[in-house]
């Protein structure tokens, strides 16, 4: 008439911690990089619908101000690539970043968006 014993050891449970710690720190790192290029992305695309027929010069300053109110960094007006296809505007950006998890560890991630044309 021996009970058994149920549970998780104490082993397992560390492993888990070690698991979900090494998830957060993975997800703190990468998180705001994707944030950053999400509002960036969203920047170009109401700029693209905003101004179908903008000028250039007029799109980086609309970008610029946006990229100043949503802390967008990465990217600069000189940055974007703007182009007519048809009678619509083209706004494009690209580029990596380089995501340091520990030590000389580091993520590469390449972002890539665009707005506009028909």
């Amino acid at each position: 008439m021996l009970n058994s014993q149920r549970g998780v050891s104490i082993m397992a449970l560390i492993a888990v911690l070690v698991v979900l710690a090494v998830v957060a720190l993975f997800g703190m790192k990468v998180v705001p990089s994707f944030l950053e290029f999400r509002s960036a992305q969203k920047a170009i695309d109401a700029i693209a619908r905003d101004m179908p027929n903008g000028s250039p010069a007029d799109i980086r300053r609309a970008f610029e101000n946006r990229s100043n109110i949503d802390d967008i960094t990465t990217i600069k007006p000189a940055d974007l690539d703007i182009g007519k296809d048809g009678n619509a505007v083209t706004i494009a950006f690209s580029y990596r970043k380089e995501v340091p998890l520990f030590k000389n560890v580091g993520l590469y991630i390449d972002y890539a968006a665009s707005a506009g044309g028909q």
